[in-house]
């Protein structure tokens, strides 16, 4: 028994140090940039809708496909990728697939085995090395970003995988918000590509034909690049801005004390915040660690809506009607702290009535929560929840 009791002692002091030397390194290391570039945007929201043009694009690849996920999965979604992807690697298009290490750990070998055999060149991002096993398995790349030919990019909320296609009878549909980029903003995702990919392999021969002269586009976007910081800074500098309206969309909401002020004082100075999430989490304690943020903004008098017809995976954030951010991170501690995130912030009337289209009919198709059946919880939620706002960085 003694002995058994040191070997828990020591794996907990292990645990304890690497996280505490972990978080560390990620604070003296500020790793957030913004570039600033003008592009063409096109919005896209179904997932069906989604994988056919990302594949109808790849199918059009004539040089080369960058394509980085956090969820890459080998199910029948996934294997309709890769088959095509084969194709193109044989015939003569450089492949590159980039798949988080964590996120896509179901990837069996002999899908591998089968990527490398046909051409692809795949690399898991973000590998879990001795001794700091536990901060590594923690800081996870969640971008999601593809480049075909240096001149089509996608970035957005969608991974590769059936539920992402609706086809899991566990979420039904998949809601996610999804940006299909031409013109010059997208050497800024094709940059970011081969940033990450040098991260964990070789530096790739760069060519001209990486960053083909593309026209300039007509809206301005602004990627917001982090790798587990500012991003809380940035979503609480544009609720500050806000004066009329604040939407809001996420899969998980744990804003922690600086976002959460920002949004309850901009309630009190009279503007409009409503937030959509989903009815279902998919992962546990989500909830519980979100109870006290959501009593405190509707008592405050913001609007909270959950989403009833599937499973509500979008990140997005629109202030006034006029600015949107979308892309990877949540409103979650792990998107602002830990996570590899990418997020394009941008105003564009005609973009924008697009999204409203899509967001206003998420509006309809979900329920307003009402604060006293917030408030009506069971005992196991009220025990829960404690433990969820403790382990709220890591969820």
């Amino acid at each position: 028994m003694g002995l058994i009791l040191t070997i828990v002692l020591a794996a907990l002091i292990w645990v304890t140090f690497d996280l505490i030397l972990g978080s560390k390194k990620r604070r003296e290391t500020p790793s957030s940039s913004q570039l600033k570039m003008n592009g063409n945007i096109e919005f896209v929201a179904d997932g069906e809708d989604f994988f056919q043009m990302l594949l109808d694009d790849i199918k059009g690849a004539k040089q080369h496909i960058h394509m980085m996920f956090y969820i890459f999965r080998d199910d029948e979604t996934g294997m309709e990728f890769i088959q095509q992807l084969c194709q193109k690697a044989t015939s003569g298009v450089s492949v590159y697939v980039l798949a988080d290490y964590v996120g896509s750990h179901g990837l069996k070998k002999s899908t591998i085995e089968q990527m490398t055999s046909c051409g692809i060149h795949f690399s898991y991002s973000r590998k879990i090395y001795f001794p700091s096993i536990f901060s590594t398995l923690n800081e996870r790349n969640h971008r999601k970003i593809t480049v075909i030919d240096g001149s089509i990019g996608y970035v957005g909320g969608f991974n590769v995988g059936d539920e992402y296609a609706g086809k899991k009878p566990k979420f039904g549909y998949w809601r996610d918000y999804h940006l299909c980029i031409t013109g010059e903003a997208v050497n800024a995702l094709q940059q970011q590509f081969l940033i990450d990919w040098e991260k964990d392999n070789p530096p790739l021969f760069e060519d001209d034909s990486f960053y083909p002269s593309l026209p300039q586009g007509k809206t301005t976007i602004q990627f917001h690049i982090t790798n587990g910081s500012e991003v809380k800074e940035s979503f609480a500098s544009y609720i500050d801005q806000a004066t009329t309206s604040i939407i809001i969309g996420s899969p998980y909401f744990i804003p922690g004390e600086m976002v959460q002020k920002s949004l309850v004082d901009a309630i009190q100075r009279g503007v409009s915040v409503k937030l959509i999430l989903p009815m279902r989490a998919d992962h546990p304690l989500v909830k519980e660690a979100s109870y006290r943020y959501l009593v405190e903004l509707i008592e405050e008098g913001g609007e909270v809506y959950q989403y009833m017809n599937g499973f509500y995976h979008a990140k997005v954030m629109i202030i006034d009607d006029k600015i949107c951010d979308i892309g990877t991170a949540n409103f979650d501690q792990r998107s602002f702290h830990i996570n590899g995130e990418i997020n394009c912030i941008f105003e564009s009337p005609e973009v924008l009535a697009q999204i409203m289209e899509v967001i206003n009919r998420d509006f309809i198709q979900s329920e307003r929560l009402d604060l006293a059946r917030l408030k009506k919880r069971t005992i196991s939620n009220r025990l829960i929840s404690p433990f969820a706002q403790l382990f709220s960085p890591f969820l």
